[in-house]
């Protein structure tokens, strides 16, 4: 009873801190950008023009002012940081104006001020020297002759804003600080008569004639500017010209709209996956459903205390991870009250039956949550924004389904039976006793097997690496939503009719949602052809925008996850089994899955993105974890019967857990057709992949797996 009370004591403390922690939720959790909507930016510097002097420091100067520009800006709690030595990471929160926050902070703001050369004769004379020391550039379509030194640039200005002019034009005026003023006055007293060219960028804005000196300091720029051109040029010259060009490598731009629809459908999914779980679960396991159900509650609000004392994000992949935990969670739990089960056939009283049942799950329980957790691992190290997010609330919710099994549901327990409440463990059993000889299958199984994952070695080949979405290709998707119901042809028809030629469109069964694929940067041209074709009934749900040699990198640190999760894997299998091949046999049923699952993809016409990366380290995980289950059952057996035929122990040990693997896999098939169902559209490749890899992974643990140890160990 002590034991008993210490363990209610510390389980009230953790669920009050955890809501204390989380409540109000409005507060207490950080949405990512892809739920509240946003852009998410990742630029390259291109110091390929600076010399090695002028390098040191230029990635913490363009920070510093792009952070200056976007705090002009208005936008709240953005995050501006370096990536690396030549990166750049931009996040903007809420509602964002893309084409206006893209020129404010790509423009890189040169500003000069340079003579033109007017004089015919002059030119004509010192026609050797103009190398050197002039400039050919254009104005208006018109060739003029610039000198090459500047004699004031952007680093001599005070200050720049926004004025109109008697017609009502905007121009930008431009005040000069103290040096800056001193040569101005000069230049202009020692040109009167000559021509001022204005040159923002390389490109001449304005050349007005120096009809006097000016003393004041100041200057104006004109050209064709809209008043919010003219606003944003103040904004980006105040803030100083960027130490050298920004090349776009990586942007996610999710509009509110698609932000609050993923939030909703990820609610959705989770309350129908659990609401269909916990009725399973209390049908077969009556008392012992209640407690898990009760378990499950306690075990979200775990998951979401731990992000917010982490102070993570809660993103997209994130809500599908909690609904993926909350199916997995009920395997420990499946585990243990099966163990009970075959405790309490051997006529044990119920305590001892409850203890012993808690004891010989534990090993289980947490050799495969451990390689579920290496998988997760690898996910966080090697993914990126989301997908890291994904890898945070699959270790939370694997940690906390671990303590609500080994320490709640027990405690509850043996609360109920000290208490004299729970006189018997009362279950249902759908298999009774199965005496199946699996391990005869495995030629078949294997040839079957084979057959599929050659078939889909066949697809990928003639897809000629159509395959691949743009996180590891590069290129561009554009997603819009329209009020009133469009054609696919007649839209595809339009873009040809407007020269629009390379791109791709797909749309989404009746959601009336469109996308556009193309190779190269099209949102300009798209937008305007939308605009004048179709305009006020349609609506930006997300722009994503993968440039090559960000595509490259992507695709190189996914393969490094996946290569270090199996690695780790394999290690961590052979360690505690403690014979190789049972390590070696776990990952070729892995890789199986893997396999399997890519193969249906295919078959299906997903594209391979990183959330379908995510989904393959998420199989490699579960596919183990099943495995696992068997291999310790083997273990078990083989310790008690040391000199029967190793044939017949994994005929036993798969047997005797078969009920277990069954309910497992139903359970969290549940919830992930639940969010096959329910989910955002942006998960559906993701949740259908994790769908064909569970599918696969209960298959290849029973015929797979097991039966490949025997194979190795005849070698």
């Amino acid at each position: 009873m002590n034991r008993i009370s210490l363990r209610g004591i510390l389980i009230l403390v953790v669920f009050i801190l955890s809501l204390i922690l989380i409540f109000p939720l409005k507060e207490k959790i950080n949405l990512g950008l892809d739920l509240k909507g946003g852009m998410h930016l990742i630029y390259k510097i291109d110091t390929t023009n600076l010399s090695l002097q002028e390098r040191k420091g230029a990635s913490e100067r363009a920070v510093e002012i792009i952070r200056n520009r976007i705090d002009e800006l208005g936008v709240k709690e953005p995050v501006i940081q370096p990536q690396g030595s030549e990166g750049i990471l931009i996040q903007l929160p809420g509602v964002v104006d893309r084409e206006r926050a893209l020129e404010i902070i790509g423009k890189t703001a040169l500003l000069e001020f340079k003579l033109v050369e007017w004089d015919a004769k002059l030119i004509e004379k010192n026609r050797e020297s103009l190398d050197s020391e002039h400039e050919w550039t254009e104005l208006e379509g018109k060739k003029i002759l610039l000198r090459k030194k500047a004699p004031l640039t952007g680093k001599d200005l005070k200050d720049a804003q926004i004025g109109f002019d008697s017609l009502g034009l905007s121009y930008v005026l431009v005040r000069f600080n103290s040096q800056g003023s001193k040569t101005f006055a000069e230049l202009t007293q020692n040109n009167v008569g000559h021509r001022l060219a204005i040159i923002l960028d390389g490109k001449v804005k304005s050349a007005p004639v120096i009809k006097e000196p000016i003393l004041s300091g100041e200057a104006q720029i004109t050209g064709d500017f809209t008043p919010t051109e003219a606003k944003d040029l103040a904004l980006v010259l105040r803030s100083g010209a960027l130490p050298c060009p920004l090349i776009l490598e990586e942007e996610r731009t999710v509009g509110p709209l698609l932000g609050s629809d993923s939030i909703r459908r990820g609610i959705n999914a989770a309350i129908l996956g659990g609401l269909l779980v916990g009725i399973f679960m209390i049908i077969y396991y009556l008392l012992g459903g209640v407690v898990t159900v009760l378990a499950l509650v306690f075990n979200l609000t775990l998951i979401l205390a731990g992000l917010t004392l982490l102070g993570s994000t809660l993103t997209l992949p994130g809500i599908a991870g909690i609904i993926l935990t909350l199916g997995m969670a009920v395997d420990a739990n499946v585990l243990i009250y099966e163990r009970i089960r075959e405790e309490l056939k051997l006529k044990r009283p119920l305590s001892m039956a409850v203890r012993l049942g808690y004891q010989k799950a534990f090993r289980t329980i947490l050799d495969s949550n451990v390689t579920t957790l290496i998988a997760a691992l690898f996910l966080f190290i090697f993914g990126t924004g989301p997908i890291k997010g994904f890898g945070v609330t699959l270790s939370l919710g694997i940690l906390a389904s671990m303590f609500c099994a080994l320490v709640f549901t027990r405690t509850v327990f043996d609360f109920l039976i000290s208490k004299n409440i729970m006189k018997n463990f009362l279950m249902l059993q759908i298999i009774r006793e199965p005496k199946v000889n699996f391990v005869k299958a495995i030629k078949f199984c294997l040839i079957l097997s084979l057959a599929v994952i050659l078939l889909g070695v066949y697809t990928f080949v003639q897809k000629k690496g159509k395959v691949f979405g743009i996180d590891f290709t590069g290129g561009q998707i554009q997603e819009y939503k329209f009020k009133k119901k469009v054609d696919l042809e007649e839209l595809r028809k339009t873009l040809a009719e407007e020269k629009i030629e390379d791109v791709v469109l797909y749309n989404f069964s009746s959601a009336n949602t469109f996308a556009i694929k193309s190779s190269q940067d099209t949102y300009p041209e798209i937008q305007r052809i939308l605009k004048k074709h179709y305009d006020g009934n349609f609506e930006l749900l997300r722009v994503e925008r993968v440039g090559p040699v960000a595509g490259r990198l992507l695709r190189k640190k996914a393969m490094w996850a996946i290569i270090f999760a199996i690695v780790g894997i394999l290690f961590y299998t052979a360690f505690r089994f403690r014979h190789f091949e049972f390590g070696l046999s776990a990952v070729i049923a892995l890789f199986h899955d893997i396999f399997i699952a890519l193969a249906f993809l295919l078959f299906f016409s997903y594209s391979i993105d990183l959330l379908i990366i995510t989904a393959l380290l998420t199989i490699a995980g579960y596919s183990i974890n099943d495995t696992i289950v068997v291999y310790d059952r083997i273990r078990e057996l083989s310790l008690r019967s040391p000199k029967e035929n190793y044939r017949l122990i994994i005929n036993k040990a798969i047997n005797q857990t078969l009920s277990r693997t069954i309910i497992t896999s139903l359970t969290t098939m549940i919830v992930v057709l639940a969010l096959f169902i329910l989910g955002s559209l942006n998960l559906k490749g993701f949740s259908f992949t994790l769908l064909a890899g569970i599918i696969s992974g209960t298959y290849s643990s029973i015929y797979i797996a097991s039966p490949l140890v025997i194979l190795f160990k005849k070698k």
